[in-house]
């Protein structure tokens, strides 16, 4: 899977971290960012939910 967060989207509500903490955080400014070697979610079952749960969808996760 591949995951794009749209950085000019993102308002750091900070839901994806919340639902996948596995795999999202926040940077030092408060927006999402993915933790290091999680750039295909390794699997996490919270992923796209995570992405569902940005209320600006500012996450997209896709097929590789």
């Amino acid at each position: 899977m591949r995951i794009t967060i749209e950085k000019d989207l993102c308002i750091g509500a900070g839901q994806c971290a919340l639902t996948a903490p596995r795999v999202f955080t926040q940077d030092d400014d408060g927006f999402s960012a993915l933790l290091p070697g999680q750039e295909d979610g390794a699997g996490d079952p919270l992923l796209r939910e995570a992405a569902r749960a940005c209320p600006v969808s500012a996450i997209e996760v896709t097929e590789s």
